[in-house]
């Protein structure tokens, strides 16, 4: 298995980029490569469509809404990867109004590379977080 992960610092209160990013429906809201999102089973599934068409199935595995912080798999999607699991949590910064937005992932490279994976989704991770941080600075 191959990890990544990405972080970010935003001078905006935890609570309020959890409201942002915290619905699993969410990331059309704060992710401009993911313009829509479609929620089934009672949003524990979420069918993503990302700027060319592709289409992204995931699945939220683990909720903790005090913690804030979320867990999913990908049922299906375009990348060169199996067993895909990822966690996107928003940290408080101590003596601060700010907060760390940190958003990983395990997956398994199929057909490539670990190196071509993790590039992949650490550009992922770390474009989507600068992403948020221009959306909250709006």
């Amino acid at each position: 298995m191959a990890s990544t992960s990405a972080s970010i610092e935003i001078p905006v209160p935890a609570d309020r980029v959890w409201q942002l990013i915290g619905g699993f429906d969410s990331l059309p809201d704060w992710l401009p490569f993911i313009p829509a999102s479609e929620s089934s089973e009672g949003g524990r599934v979420r069918s993503l469509t990302s700027e060319d068409g592709g289409i992204i199935i995931e699945r939220l595995l683990t909720f903790d809404d005090k913690a804030r912080t979320y867990s999913y798999s990908i049922l299906k999607a375009p990348f060169p990867a199996t067993d895909y699991v990822a966690t996107l949590t928003v940290h408080e910064v101590p003596g601060q109004d700010a907060s760390r937005v940190e958003w990983s992932g395990v997956f398994t490279p199929v057909g490539v590379g670990d190196d071509e994976v993790v590039a992949l989704f650490h550009g992922i991770f770390s474009d989507g977080l600068a992403a948020l941080k221009q959306t909250l600075a709006a």
